[in-house]
């Protein structure tokens, strides 16, 4: 599952750091803020404080510290979230109900788990540091879902409340037409196979055959994505798949989520409030019906995850517009360079499923991306609400086709 072998010391201070950001971004929310929930795709912030605490609590503290006591033994029935092995839990569409515990009463949660696992560090056997490290990466995880799942609940506030105010905009000049990354096919090594931290679903190792393509040197705009609007993007049935354009009829759809005409001009909900889209930034909130659509649009092609995951590799992993501190993130125009990490997750064509070889771990760990490799697509990359140091070439995220309430964005490819 890991690959790992992380020393106790820097451990603890990786999961101090990781611990307070959550925190930190849940600063602002009032106990209402923190307990609704605004669809079933999403999660109240306050469960997600206490799922990723339930998540140390269970798979360290409880099955390797002698003598450790459940902080409460009813907990795991409401922050439990698809672990079948873990027993039964409160369903995910109704988090929003649970009005109590407080999240005062959380953050004392959190607070206790992580003094009893501070305390224990140092005499964890291996395999239990392992659990600690992925415990890190998981919360980032939720770290991300945290604030894209705030956004989505703000939105649905009619007075539409910025969470954070909007920090000063800097004029940024309208980026040249998109260029072309030359690539010209072979057999090309995808996935993790060296040291350091991976989640199971990244290996193993293995080769892939690329036909002769070229990669965008950068994502899609804002107002390129206006221009397929204008020009009837949304209503022109030739450029969705079956199920996109059904999804589109059905709900509407006729703009990226969040994106509102008002006054003549397009703008856009963020954690700042509503502001004007920036018309040089990337598109995001965009589902993987409308980038392909956007693609066929285009003449074009939505690259495979194994095109975007060679041409990224000589690419910083850590560089780009990633989360570092709380606040008001967005997508920002690419300042330099073919920015493959950062702002906007990336779809790809490719279907979420198996590498050769790939088998889950054992126990209620082993459940963690294995059982969800049916009916969705990968995503590459990572966002603004991305944790720096947490995305790697060889990242796979993976969504619905229809969602986009992610940091969601389009990198084109085309044939050669």
């Amino acid at each position: 599952m890991l690959n790992v072998a992380p020393v106790a010391a820097p451990l603890a201070d990786r999961f101090a750091k990781v611990r307070a950001l959550s925190l930190a971004l849940a600063a602002p929310l009032s106990d209402a803020d923190a307990t609704v929930q605004s669809m079933p795709d999403a999660s109240p912030t306050k469960w997600h404080l206490a799922h990723t605490t339930w998540f140390f609590e269970t798979f360290v503290l409880r099955d390797h510290v002698a003598g450790y006591r459940l902080h409460d033994e009813r907990w795991p029935f409401l922050f439990n979230s698809y672990y079948e092995a873990e027993g039964r839990r409160h369903a995910r569409h109704r988090r929003g109900m649970v009005t109590r515990p407080t999240l005062d009463e959380v953050r004392a949660y959190r607070a206790h788990v992580d003094a009893a696992l501070l305390a224990a560090l140092p005499d964890l056997p291996v395999a239990a540091q392992e659990l600690v490290a992925l415990g890190c990466h998981h919360e980032e995880q939720h770290q991300e879902l945290l604030v894209t799942d705030i956004l989505h609940l703000f939105s649905e506030n009619p007075l539409e409340p910025a969470l954070w105010p909007a920090p000063p905009k800097v004029p940024v000049a309208m980026p040249g037409p998109i260029g072309w990354i030359d690539h010209p096919g072979g057999v090309v090594g995808i996935g993790h196979g060296g040291t350091g931290f991976a989640f199971d679903c990244e290996g193993p190792r293995h080769q892939a055959l690329l036909q002769p393509h070229a990669i965008a040197d950068r994502t899609v705009t804002n107002g390129e994505w206006a221009a397929f609007i204008a020009d009837g993007g949304y209503r022109d049935a030739r450029h969705w798949l079956s199920d996109g354009w059904a999804w589109v009829k059905a709900d509407g759809i006729s703009a990226p989520l969040y994106w509102e005409e008002r006054d003549g001009g397009w703008t856009r909900f963020g954690l700042d409030g509503r502001r004007p889209i920036d018309p040089a930034a990337p598109v995001t909130h965009v589902s993987f019906f409308e980038a392909d659509a956007y693609a066929s649009w285009a003449g074009v092609r939505l690259p495979t995850e194994f095109e975007w995951e060679a041409a990224a590799a000589a690419h910083d992993s850590a560089g780009g517009n990633q989360m570092d501190m709380a606040g008001p993130v967005e997508p920002r125009p690419a300042a330099r360079g073919p920015a493959f990490f950062g702002d906007v997750w990336q779809w790809t064509g490719s279907a979420y499923r198996p590498y050769p070889g790939f088998h889950p771990a054992e126990g209620a760990v082993g459940e963690y991306n294995g059982k969800f490799m049916s009916g969705q697509f990968v995503l590459r990359g990572g966002s603004c609400a991305t944790p720096r140091g947490h995305t790697r070439a060889c990242y796979r995220n993976f969504f619905y086709p229809h969602q986009r309430w992610q940091f969601t964005g389009v990198r084109l490819a085309k044939d050669i």
